[in-house]
């Protein structure tokens, strides 16, 4: 029976050795398991997204800046609209102020050439009168003018803001 036993024991202390060296074989290839798993990771430089991610980004950037570059668009318009004006104002301005220029200039004229000359009779008084007249009729045309590009341009403005409020609708 010894010699059973010693059959054994020799069997168990083989197997001991042997599980020891598949330890030791197993310990040296996982002693480097941690870095090897680092480097081993996967890393992913770019991510692909999905078209439908893609569209709905997109869409929720143009909700969010939409808004604002209707509202710098709208600035930018009521600016320009108001420097036309300010334009169609200063022009009229000028025209009127020619004309009164030159109704100054005609009336100096008329007063130097009378003050050197003889009094005019009655019918000449009466033209010069008509010219006054006349200048001032034309003075009050050129107001009424300006006036009414100034009514036409104001209803040009409110027919564009209500295009755009329309729109915007």
């Amino acid at each position: 029976m010894a010699s059973s036993l010693a059959g054994c024991v020799s069997s168990l202390q083989s197997s001991m050795q042997l599980l020891e060296s598949s330890i030791s074989i197993l310990d040296s290839g996982v002693h480097d398991y941690p870095r090897l798993a680092k480097v081993l990771q996967t890393t992913r430089h770019f991510e692909l997204v999905s078209e439908s991610e893609l569209q709905a980004a997109q869409a929720s950037l143009l909700s969010e800046i939409s808004p604002e570059v209707d509202s710098l668009l709208n600035r930018v318009s009521n600016y320009l609209d108001k420097l036309e004006r300010r334009e169609q104002s200063l022009i009229a301005k000028s025209e009127l102020q020619r004309g009164r220029l030159s109704h100054g200039e005609d009336t100096a004229r008329r007063k130097s050439s009378t003050s050197g000359t003889v009094p005019r009779s009655t019918t000449a008084q009466g033209t010069s009168l008509d010219d006054v007249k006349v200048m001032q009729m034309r003075q009050k045309k050129e107001r009424l003018s300006y006036a009414v590009s100034r009514l036409e341009l104001q209803a040009q403005q409110k027919e564009r803001q209500l295009r755009k409020s329309m729109a915007a609708q």
